[in-house]
């Protein structure tokens, strides 16, 4: 069994990019005096978290967390969902593979109806809509008789209030395929954060709710359609594309699509975070977290695998990337000791993500995870969240001596910034920028390097232009401010070294120009001094 010659400590700013002006960027408008000083004082440079860098189709992409944590964890790069859903599509592999085929015999075998369930929008983090036609249009050309759409409502990876634009796209596809042989219809749907898309069991009202609008056909809401159900949701300006509540679509008083025995339904989203409990609820024979007053026999598949080690869910279209070989497992083997902490919002992402879609411990006597629970709010109204306790919670691991390397993330950044509220944005990157000074102070008792990062931007571009406003903009009414931008961005994501000894042990390799967080892996390495891994990206730093 090997040591480290040095502990290191990861910290992930979720959600925290880099971008030079600070028209709209609650990352420049806080008070960060401790990530300001970084820059100047230690080994600091930014990163590419976007795109192919992180596996994604093209650098168009947005990066997202999911991914961020893969490629922070795996040390290099492995082609994500939306680029393996599109390719299979592309390739008909999805069509012509067992699940899709299976589920298109038990369709037709009892002439009941296909139900595709997903976030309807092009953001390309969860899902895209282009999938979802492909679905529909593959389905008729199948000879199925019936499909219908339960549409959960984006508003987040996307603009906040852009619902419009794909209800259009998918009305025009439904329009095309409607048929006397072949009857397409919305049957469902809701907010992303109100309905059906939980994730880490932070709120499982949210996956009851939407059980009760796609499975029973209930909804204090009803509709005749998705454009109508959407129009009516404007009348109340504040209600943005996320929060809206459930809502069922009805012909003469019945909701048109209530799932049956027999029926085959297909989760079209290809993350898996908000995908696992809804898989559970309709696959767990046992399952007893909400009543779900009827427990239909269904085909049920996912649109990939969700989690690889509990196998959820059981049947599933496309074959999710195989991420091996990760930063912690290769610790694990030198007899190192690890440490991962997040609040629920964010605690899969430095366990299960970053040990490359793995649920559970490679070693629980060298593991030692811990999961702040969150709290069930909307993040704007209390934009410090529990980063505080996150922060105790290391400190004290690090005071007592108990790891070798440690991972944490700040959920923050991402989670407020997603609420387009700029000011609470501001004051979650103070309150991130609080912590850090305290982590750094900690890490001058305890001779802990401290590496300082984000998985994707957010919080750094909170408009949703391309033009800068005025000098003095901050003075202007609220009424005079461009739209929020709620989704995350293309811009870079900063990296700072920072180790209790000084810099001069350290100099950045040069020639990395489009280094990405994948690189951090072997950076980790190369200060621990522990054996390399020659399939990882190359180090950021090198030793002098």
């Amino acid at each position: 069994m090997s040591k480290a010659k040095r502990k290191v400590l990861v910290v992930v700013m979720d959600g925290v990019g880099v971008r030079a002006s600070s028209y709209g960027n609650a990352v420049k408008l806080a008070h960060t005096p401790q990530l300001r000083q970084l820059e100047k004082t230690a080994i600091y440079r930014t990163l590419k978290a976007h795109g192919t860098y992180v596996g994604l189709p093209s650098d168009s992409d947005i990066g997202n967390s999911e991914v961020g944590h893969n490629a922070l964890g795996a040390g290099r790069v492995f082609d994500q969902g939306a680029k393996l859903v599109q390719n299979a599509i592309n390739d008909r592999t999805l069509f012509n593979g067992q699940t899709w085929t299976d589920l298109v015999r038990s369709v037709k075998s009892q002439d009941t109806t296909l139900h595709l369930i997903g976030l309807l929008s092009d953001g390309n983090v969860h899902s895209h809509d282009g999938h979802l036609h492909a679905l529909l249009r593959e389905a008729k050309r199948a000879g199925l008789k019936r499909a219908r759409v339960h549409a959960l409502i984006d508003g987040r990876d996307v603009g906040e209030k852009t619902a419009e634009i794909y209800v259009e796209r998918l009305e025009k596809v439904m329009s095309e395929l409607q048929s006397s042989d072949f009857d397409v219809k919305v049957a469902s749907g809701g907010g992303r954060m109100t309905t059906t898309m939980d994730r880490y069991e932070a709120d499982w009202s949210m996956v009851e709710r939407g059980w009760k609008a796609h499975v029973l056909g209930e909804a204090p809401n009803r509709f005749p359609s998705l454009r109508s159900a959407i129009m009516g949701f404007r009348q109340d300006p504040k209600l943005i594309d996320q929060y809206l509540p459930p809502f069922v679509i009805t012909e003469n008083e019945k909701p048109v699509g209530p799932i049956q025995d027999g029926d085959g339904i297909v989760l079209f989203n290809f993350r898996g975070d908000r995908a696992i409990e809804i898989c559970r609820a309709f696959t767990e024979e046992d399952f007893k977290v909400f009543d779900r007053v009827r427990w239909p026999k269904v085909f049920f598949a996912g649109m990939m695998e969700y989690d690889g080690d509990l196998h959820i869910p059981p049947r599933y279209l496309v074959t999710p990337p195989a991420i091996d070989d990760t930063l912690s497992e290769h610790l694990v083997k030198q007899g190192l000791r690890q440490f991962a902490c997040s609040e629920t919002q964010k605690y899969g992402h430095v366990t299960y993500f970053w040990n490359g879609n793995r649920s559970g411990l490679f070693d629980a006597k060298l593991e030692d995870y811990v999961e702040i629970p969150s709290d069930v709010i909307q993040f704007d109204l209390k934009p410090w969240m529990k980063a505080f306790e996150i922060t105790e919670a290391t400190i004290a691991r690090m005071r007592s001596g108990s790891f070798d390397f440690g991972r944490i993330n700040y959920p923050n950044g991402d989670m407020v910034g997603h609420t387009g509220n700029l000011e609470a944005s501001i004051t979650a990157m103070s309150t991130v920028d609080l912590c850090i000074g305290r982590l750094l102070q900690a890490a001058k008792e305890t001779d802990t390097v401290v590496m300082i990062t984000a998985d994707h931007g957010n919080v750094d571009e909170m408009f949703d232009t391309n033009q800068e406003g005025p000098a003095d903009w901050l003075e202007l009414p609220f009424s005079w401010r461009p739209k929020p931008k709620t989704s995350h961005t293309l811009n870079p994501v900063p990296f700072y070294l920072y180790d209790p000894r000084g810099p001069n042990g350290y100099r950045l390799v040069p020639g990395l120009d489009k280094a990405s967080i994948a690189n951090i892996a072997s950076t980790v390495i190369t200060v621990m001094g522990v054996p390399k891994k020659e399939n990882y990206l190359p180090s950021l730093v090198e030793l002098i």
